[in-house]
C-alpha cells in the first residue's frame, strides 16, 4: 500500500480524498484542475474486507500523514498485518496491528468533509482509433527525469509512418526523445496511432506522473500505458504488484494475477494555449 499510495504523493503537503465501496478503496489526488491520479485498491487485495454503509463514504485526509502512519507499523523484513477501520466515533480512520500478541500499535488520523468534488476527467478516445503506447516503466521515468533540463513545456507526438513516440522539450536548451516501434520492442511495448498527433503539457504535471514510482515497479519492467483521448486529455497508467503476507510469487511477463495488483491512473490537461496538431488523412 505505501508503494501505490507514495506513487501519487509528488508534493511534501498533499491532501487525498479516500472512497469506500464494497468494490474496494479509491484515493483521488489532484492540483489545479490539471493534474489528477487516482489509486484503486480492490477488494481482494486484502486479506479481509467488510463494507456495511449506504451510498460510498468519502472523506479527506493529508496524504502524507497517512503514508507516514502506515510507515510507522513496518519493520525490515517483517510485513505487518493492519486492520483499518471507518469511521471512528468522532469521523476519524483508525489503523491497528493485529498480528502481534506481545504489543499492539495504534494510530487515529482526523478526516474532514472534502471542500470540492473531484475534478471529472471524462477520457474519450481522440477517434476510432484509440491513440495509446505502452513503453517500460524505468525507461518512461529516465526520459521524463531527462526533459527536466530544457525548463519548458514538454512537447509530446505520435505518428504512424514510421510507428513512433517523440518527447521534446525547447528552452534553456533542446531535448529530442524517440522511441521508434519496430527498432526496439524492448522499450516501447506496444503502439497504436492511425494519425499524426501532438499537445503540449506542463512538465511539473508530466513529472509528477512518474516522479514517485515505486523501486518495485522498476525492478520488474512492466509497462506503463499511456493514452490520449479527446482534447489531448493524457491518461497514464502504472501497475504495482501488492503483495500479501506470506504470500507466494506467482508473476510472470505474460500477465499478474489481478488481485495482487494495484492500479494507478494519472490524467493530465494539456497546455490549453497550444494549437494540437492533428492529420487525418
Amino acid at each position: 500500500m505505501v508503494d501505490a499510495l507514495s506513487s501519487v504523493r509528488w508534493k511534501r503537503h498533499q491532501d487525498a480524498v479516500v472512497e469506500l465501496s464494497e468494490h474496494g478503496i479509491v484515493l483521488i489526488v489532484e492540483e489545479s484542475g490539471c493534474l489528477q491520479a487516482k489509486v484503486y485498491l480492490k477488494r481482494e487485495l486484502f486479506l479481509v474486507y467488510e463494507y456495511a454503509a449506504e451510498g460510498r463514504p468519502r472523506f479527506g485526509l493529508s496524504l502524507g500523514l497517512f503514508v507516514d502512519c502506515l510507515n510507522t507499523f513496518s519493520a525490515p523484513g517483517h510485513a505487518p498485518v493492519i486492520e483499518i477501520r471507518y469511521p471512528g466515533p468522532d469521523m476519524q480512520l483508525l489503523l491497528k496491528s493485529v498480528d502481534s500478541p506481545d504489543a499492539c500499535i495504534y494510530a487515529e488520523i482526523r478526516t474532514r468533509i472534502p471542500e470540492t468534488i473531484s475534478w471529472d476527467y471524462n477520457f474519450e478516445p481522440a477517434g476510432s482509433v484509440p491513440v495509446t503506447f505502452t513503453v517500460r516503466s524505468a525507461v518512461l521515468k529516465e526520459a521524463v527525469d531527462d526533459l527536466e533540463w530544457p525548463g519548458s513545456s514538454i512537447q509530446l507526438l505520435l505518428q504512424p509512418q514510421p510507428p513512433s513516440v517523440t518527447f521534446r522539450g525547447e528552452g534553456h536548451g533542446d531535448i529530442q526523445i524517440d522511441f521508434q516501434y519496430y527498432a526496439n520492442n524492448d522499450l516501447l511495448i506496444a503502439f497504436q496511432c492511425d494519425h499524426r498527433i501532438s499537445y503540449r503539457y506542463k512538465y511539473k504535471f508530466l513529472g509528477a506522473t512518474t516522479s514517485n514510482i515505486p523501486s518495485s515497479v522498476l525492478k520488474d519492467n512492466r509497462g506503463s500505458k499511456l493514452s490520449i483521448g479527446r482534447g489531448g486529455l493524457l491518461k497514464i497508467q502504472h501497475l504495482v504488484s501488492v503483495q500479501r503476507p506470506g504470500a507466494q510469487h506467482s508473476f510472470s511477463d505474460h500477465g499478474q494475477q489481478p488481485s495482487r495488483i494495484a492500479y494507478i491512473e494519472f490524467y493530465v490537461k494539456p497546455e490549453e494555449d497550444d494549437t494540437p496538431i492533428i492529420d487525418d488523412s
